[in-house]
């Protein structure tokens, strides 16, 4: 038997609750994997409380990252007592996931946990952490450098947003960290922030132009939001969207393509290529101080993760939350 949050919708109503299951319900895959840390994602959190159209099949257990230890495999890529880590590829939507103290899945969602990396600091990291890093990625193999001008990140009080502050500081770039709460100023400044804005003139409709200000961007918002930070980039430059917290939409025009040559750049992170994953958390291990890494992480219990879920959903909780499944 094991823990693990459980997600279900028969009989109604669409709940979620702590549960003990037995290891005969895991689903089909080649590797097990004994589950040391998890996390809690804002996809987690819309899983959990209901509130989005996360969960593809019921019943589920959610949770989109996890770092373990193999504990049998019949895939000659990992062995018994590899240490390894997988983010995405459907796991807690659609394939039991890692907010549980075991976990079975297919060999090819893994990666080796970088051997710099406890599996609390890569959980630590999570997916947020990860998509941070492909985006920063992103800007890079676009050609942006840090003499080039300030990088703006929306957002930015929040999972993907704080790494991402905090991986563009340590690499030399000049971050403007947008927030709607302003109570978080003194925390984005210790990760690296150099200027904090409001995110309310963002937050609605703006003129097709605004003047020239970013020279790149990372943006989690969407909505109205991308649409401005669009207008405001600088000629030639580029945002690397990878959310929608404001909204699935983009109410913006062409003009700042065809008028300025900026880049839109979309990243996902959870069917990314093995190769892209692997590189992207070799530079994680390499480019994020380990020690602002505590300073936007939270731990939490497994049955913690139920309260903490919904107040994630109202923009209560900063940074990232870690989950100890065997607490």
């Amino acid at each position: 038997m094991f823990k693990a949050i459980l997600v279900e919708r028969e009989p109604q109503p669409y709940r979620a609750s702590l549960k003990n299951l037995d290891e005969s319900q895991l689903p089909a895959g080649d590797v097990t994997v004994r589950i040391d840390y998890s996390t809690l994602n804002y996809k987690d959190a819309l899983a959990i409380t209901g509130k989005g159209p996360v969960v593809r099949q019921f019943p589920m257990v959610p949770g989109i990252d996890f770092a373990g230890t193999v504990d049998e495999s019949s895939n000659a890529s990992y062995q018994r007592g590899d240490r390894v880590l997988l983010n995405g590829w459907g796991v807690g939507e659609a394939h039991f996931g890692g907010l549980a103290q075991l976990a079975r899945i297919k060999a090819e969602w893994l990666i080796p946990l970088p051997a710099a990396l406890t599996a609390r600091q890569a959980m630590a990291v999570g997916t947020a952490g990860y998509t941070a890093m492909l985006c920063v990625m992103s800007l890079e193999r676009h050609g942006v450098a840090p003499g080039d001008g300030e990088i703006l990140v929306t957002g930015a009080a929040g999972g993907v947003g704080s790494i991402a502050v905090a991986l563009l500081s340590k690499l030399g770039f000049r971050v403007a960290a947008m927030t709607g709460r302003p109570a978080q100023a003194d925390f984005l400044r210790n990760l690296g922030a150099v200027e904090i804005l409001d995110r309310a003139p963002y937050a609605a409709a703006g003129k097709p132009l605004a003047k020239e200000r970013w020279a790149g961007a990372i943006d989690v918002v969407g909505s109205h939001t991308l649409a401005n930070v669009c207008a405001s980039l600088r000629y030639g430059g580029v945002v690397a969207a990878c959310g929608l917290a404001g909204g699935m939409d983009f109410p913006g025009t062409v003009v700042p393509f065809i008028l300025r040559g900026i880049t839109l750049a979309g990243i996902d992170s959870v069917m990314r290529p093995r190769p892209d994953r692997v590189e992207a958390w070799r530079r994680l291990s390499r480019d994020l101080e380990i020690n602002r890494l505590e300073l936007l992480t939270e731990e939490i219990s497994l049955s913690e993760t139920l309260e903490r879920a919904s107040l994630l959903l109202q923009g209560q909780v900063r940074g990232r939350i870690v989950v100890d499944v065997n607490r």
